[in-house]
């Protein structure tokens, strides 16, 4: 919301030591955002003056095109006081109208420089301004006249035209929509600026009493249009420009000058808060029907757009049929033009529900749709359309038809009961009752009692609805800055659950990997799925869908971690980053449960049953760990090459965090999409699979825009943490000698390194201190179908040095083993 400070101050007084920055600063303390402070003519520098036209000489150009060679008073501002001479496109101005000149040396908005410069056979020594070139509308088709006592000439024209006005803009939050208006600003200002006193409520004022003489109206939905009023003014004077302090005020809020009868209704709207509509009244055929929509019913919005309209749309219609989608827009039929004489101003209250579906419904957004759909006060409807009729005959030359329509009464605000000391309790501030009460009655709420207070909130907070709403204004008020900070203190003997620290150690070790950790939204949908090529029937498939998704293309909660990794990944690709390693610990959603969650009370607390209840009807939601990787493992440079990622190298990271955990994970081949069906291992935990890791595939690369042989995995954390060995024995170490052995065994090609190295682990006993494999052959030695496997053996005691012997039948005895589990034979 932008409103010139000169309004604010138009509806409350300000004392006059109170900056811009203290009001606003005190504004944002109770809920008003200062989203910034800028001023119309912040852009101009140089002379602005006032000129008056002492000659106008048209000279028609080849071009068929007329410019006017103007001498212009300009006063002493041009350092000579003789006239200035200058070009001047436009035609709506004659000799002895005040005009706003821009001096040589100046600049307008957009760093138009002006000089004095040759055009058109004559030296133009600066401009003669229209409103789009200072920055103030739209309007291009003519000069600025001035009123005959702007000033003199050679005046600074700045305050005249209002461009040293600060324009506030604040940020309004969808539950305050009375701050949508000059009226809740003001009210705001009152009631939050020190010594700020005398508010003055625009929409306070003496309205004349309904008659039946007004234009007939019938509302068949009370529920979605509670009150409706009509007046009509006749005889308005349509060609009547639109007072400039109108326009300055509407532009300055961001709005663009329409008409004289377009123009007040949007000021009305600004100053009130209360969207104002009107028609050309010629051309409403009948009473006006506010009804619901009916099936295949269309009609031709305000903006050319034909809309075809739903059974819960609000509409208006008359004999003619649909003429306005009710608070949201109105229809081209009726529309108000350059010919209208006759006005009919609706002033209405509109469901704010149904508001905001027709909105979203239709993708219509406007002004009076926003307030509409936020909720505004049901009982100035009357003062709004009074306001519309009085402006429409001060400045139109109209005259108000004595007939007046008001159907409907504004609906109650329910009373809420509320604890005269929740407010200090909620807060820990020593906030008195009477302090309670003296800030509900501030902001508009009728209080009565003691101990326990009913409040009755005013018609425009259609926000307080409950006792801590009532308790949030109240501290507002008193200052959320007083709320001291003080931290709770943590009971003895306490800290870090178990599975809070395995994670942690999880991404500590990831990050020792050189990892870094990203946070992904957890919603996808179905396209997600087919970009790593899952099949029809895969498990991953089967989503949880969301009723009200942020985004229509991921309407469902994700049952994988890898779509917004490889997102990620690619996103930084796409921005130069060559390699890139990124991780994710978050949850995903497995649907199941049982049924839909109930509904439990909020006035107790819920019972173990309707606790259990809610439980099993929650989705399964696993903590998964995600990994992505591509590009360079090691960078190359004078130490030598570096290496590309592998497969291996997603194996080894998640083989990583299970060694942190204590655990081991054994490594099978498996055919899994995203990744490559040659390079994909499934990790198992005790015979479970728990994950899987490997190269992606080729297709899923492409797709995603991310390098040829990119790295992924993914695995149940929740399954690796249930297992895990939470506190760790430190490790004893031997100082005798260790002894060396190597073994090369023959096994067929389909048996995993992983179960021959288990089954040499088991054989060799308690004196192996480690294995590992450090060679794969298949070749013209080996036999087909076969592969060569050799492992270093490495052996050692605790109390003493072992002998060969001892080595060696350790040894034996893990080949033996191996060749009993695996088939393997020694070479």
């Amino acid at each position: 919301m932008k409103t010139p400070l000169s309004w604010i101050k138009e509806y409350v007084d300000v004392p006059a030591d109170v900056t811009t920055d203290e009001l606003t600063h005190r504004l944002t303390l109770t809920g008003l955002k200062l989203e910034g402070i800028d001023s119309p003519g912040a852009q101009i520098t140089g002379p602005l003056v006032i000129g008056r036209v002492l000659t106008k000489e048209p000279e028609p150009q080849k071009n068929g095109k007329t410019i006017n060679w103007c001498t212009v008073d300009v006063g002493d501002a041009n350092g000579t006081g003789e006239p200035q001479g200058i070009v001047c496109g436009a035609h709506n101005f004659e000799p002895g109208d005040l005009v706003v000149c821009v001096l040589p040396g100046g600049v307008l908005p957009g760093g138009f420089a002006i000089s004095a410069r040759k055009t058109y056979g004559h030296v133009s020594a600066g401009m003669i301004c229209s409103a789009r070139e200072l920055g103030l509308g739209e309007d291009h088709d003519g000069i600025i006249v001035l009123p005959a006592d702007a000033g003199q000439p050679g005046d600074d024209v700045r305050a005249v035209l209002g461009l040293d006005e600060e324009i506030i803009e604040f940020e309004i939050n969808p539950d305050r929509a009375y701050a949508l208006s000059l009226r809740g600003i003001a009210r705001e200002v009152a009631v939050s600026v020190d010594g700020a006193t005398n508010f003055r409520d625009p929409a306070l004022r003496e309205t004349p009493a309904a008659d039946d003489q007004g234009h007939p109206v019938v509302v068949e939905d009370a529920a979605g249009c509670p009150v409706f009023v009509a007046r009509t003014v006749s005889g308005f004077d349509p060609s009547v420009a639109t007072p400039d302090h109108i326009v300055q005020r509407i532009t300055a809020a961001g709005m663009r000058s329409v008409s004289l009868a377009v123009d007040i209704t949007n000021y009305v709207m600004l100053e009130t808060g209360r969207p104002i509509h009107g028609y050309d009244a010629d051309k409403v055929q009948g009473a006006l029907v506010v009804r619901r929509g009916r099936a295949g019913e269309s009609m031709t919005t305000l903006d050319g757009a034909r809309r075809t309209l739903s059974t819960e749309d609000l509409v208006i219609a008359d004999d003619s049929g649909i003429i306005g989608l009710g608070g949201v827009m109105g229809g081209e039929t009726t529309e108000m033009s350059e010919t209208t004489t006759r006005i009919l101003v609706e002033s209405a209250h509109w469901d704010p529900v149904s508001m905001f579906r027709t909105g979203k419904r239709h993708k219509i957004t406007s002004e009076a749709g926003k307030r509409n759909e936020r909720g505004v006060d049901p009982t100035i409807c009357e003062a709004a359309a009074d306001r519309v009729v009085e402006l429409l005959v001060e400045h139109g030359g109209g005259v108000a038809e004595p007939g007046v329509t008001v159907v409907g009464t504004p609906p109650p605000a329910p009373a809420i009961t509320v604890a005269g000391d929740l407010a200090a309790r909620v807060s820990g501030l020593d906030i008195s009752e009477e302090r309670a009460v003296e800030a509900l009655r501030a902001v508009g709420c009728e209080v009565t009692g003691t101990g326990t207070l009913s409040v009755v909130p005013p018609p425009w907070r259609p926000d307080l609805t409950d006792p801590q709403d009532t308790t949030e204004e109240v501290i507002r008020l008193v200052g959320y800055d007083t709320i001291p900070s003080i931290l709770p203190k943590a009971p003895g003997g306490r800290g870090l659950t178990r599975t809070q620290q395995l994670r942690r150690r999880a991404g500590r070790t990831m990050a020792g990997e050189g990892y870094v950790e990203v946070i992904s939204f957890p919603f996808v949908g179905q396209a997600d799925l087919d970009a790593l090529g899952l099949d029809a029937d895969d498990a991953r498939r089967n989503l949880l869908g969301l009723s009200n998704p942020l985004n229509s293309e991921a309407p469902s909660m994700t049952t994988t971690l890898l779509p917004g990794l490889l997102k990620a990944a690619a996103r930084n690709v796409g921005h130069g980053t060559t390699s890139v390693a990124l991780f994710e610990t978050a949850t995903v959603t497995l649907p199941g449960g049982d049924g839909p969650a109930p509904i439990l009370p909020v006035d107790r607390r819920p019972t173990d049953e309707e606790l259990a209840a809610l439980t099993g009807a929650l989705p399964a939601q696993p903590l998964h760990l995600g990994l992505v990787a591509c590009g360079e493992y090691e960078a190359d440079g004078w130490w030598g090459e570096g290496r590309a990622v592998a497969w291996s190298d997603a194996v080894h990271a998640v083989r990583s965090v299970a060694d942190a955990f204590g655990l081991t994970l054994e490594v099978r081949a498996a055919s899994v999409a995203p990744w490559h069906p040659g390079r994909c291992a499934a990790l198992l935990l005790d015979g479970d699979v728990v994950g899987h890791a490997g190269e992606l595939h080729p297709r899923v690369c492409a797709g995603l825009g991310l390098p040829e042989r990119s790295v992924a995995a993914e695995v149940d954390l929740d399954a690796l943490i249930a297992a895990a060995v939470h506190l760790r024995p430190a490790p004893a170490f031997s100082s005798y000698p260790v002894a060396k052995e190597d073994v090369a065994l023959l096994v067929g090609a389909d048996v995993p390194a992983a179960s021959v190295e288990a089954a040499l682990r088991e054989g060799a006993g308690e004196l192996l201190e480690s294995i590992r494999l450090f060679d794969v052959y298949t070749g013209d030695q080996v036999e087909a179908g076969h592969k060569s496997l050799a492992y270093a053996l490495r052996f050692r005691a605790t109390d003493r040095t072992l002998n060969e012997g001892e080595a060696s039948a350790a040894r034996d005895a893990a080949v033996a083993r191996a060749a009993e589990l695996t088939g393997a034979v020694q070479r």
